[in-house]
């Protein structure tokens, strides 16, 4: 199990950060979601030892949160979403400090530098001062130094926050890249929903210091009764409007066409539409929720 939670409670004066948390969260790419003051950046402190909670316990990748925690932090990376670079240093300097720090050779955390750097494409830039590079080339040496002593799980706080969308797609493409390819554990806290869904198979909703919903993506998207997509081959929009000429309510939306009716017994009605107007429906299914609504919902259900 990658992380274990029981009961854990922390309070900052009369704020109730974490309300009695408890959660058990497998190995893989879990996001972490939920409003501002949900408790999320607590939760990650406590799983890197950096406060002390007030009751509770649990385990990160096997070694109790009160008693391991240098073990654990020597088994986690984590990329804070607030500056912490060092003005003066250059990247390959910074990286390999970061291995230093949590217990590698000189030697080692240097010659690991130089691979992470070019892993993450600051390659060519390893040698440039810390202060002159771009927030894209931020983020991603602050993913290097995170990365550099192979860690089994990498805690990420809004990695994309504040990034123009070149410098969001190289930081979602490693994100991607260390999950799915290299086989890292990782928590991806973050407010943008669709960069949750690129990344994630697993979500956890905060809300208040409590859980209000966890599992698979895929599992916590219910399907609607009376909604289905279709996606036919040409044109959608067309597709819509003869629906709607039809009688039943249809919008196009990205590469599909939502259409309000049960699918048993609308799927006739559609099929004569499309032999109607020559079109061919290349898929028909019902339609699920989206993350968002997920997470709506589960925020609403706490009110």
């Amino acid at each position: 199990m990658l992380i274990e939670l029981r009961e854990v409670t922390k309070t900052y004066g009369k704020v109730t950060a974490l309300a009695g948390l408890s959660v058990v969260l497998p190995e893989g790419a879990i996001g972490l979601l939920g409003p501002n003051g949900a408790g999320k950046t607590t939760m990650i402190r406590t799983l890197l030892g950096l406060i002390r909670i007030d009751s509770g316990g649990g385990r990160v990748l096997g070694h109790d949160l009160a008693r391991d925690q240098l073990a654990i932090r020597r088994l986690v990376g984590f990329v804070p979403e607030d500056e912490c670079l060092f003005p003066g240093m250059v990247g390959i300097e910074f990286a390999a400090y970061a291995g230093e720090l949590v217990g590698m050779d000189g030697r080692d955390a240097l010659r690991r530098a130089h691979e992470v750097l070019d892993y993450v494409g600051l390659g060519e830039a390893r040698y440039r001062r810390v202060e002159s590079y771009s927030t894209g080339m931020k983020q991603r040496l602050k993913i290097a130094s995170a990365i550099v002593h192979d860690p089994r799980l990498l805690i990420l706080d809004e990695p994309t926050n504040g990034m123009d969308p070149a410098g969001r797609d190289d930081v979602l493409e490693l994100s991607i890249d260390l999950a799915r390819n290299k086989g890292m554990s990782m928590l991806f806290s973050s407010h943008l929903l669709p960069d949750v869904e690129a990344v994630c198979e697993h979500v956890m909703v905060l809300g208040k210091g409590k859980l209000l919903a966890q599992g698979k993506i895929e599992d916590l998207k219910q399907p609607h009764d009376r909604q289905v997509e279709v996606r036919v081959k040409s044109d959608q929009a067309a597709f819509a409007r003869l629906l709607r000429e039809r009688g039943i309510e249809a919008d196009p939306v990205d590469d599909y066409v939502l259409a309000l009716l049960p699918l048993e017994a609308g799927t006739p009605s559609l099929w004569q539409a499309a032999r109607d107007s020559g079109e061919q429906i290349r898929s028909l299914k019902p339609r699920r929720s989206t993350l968002e609504e997920v997470f709506l919902s589960a925020i609403k259900e706490q009110r």
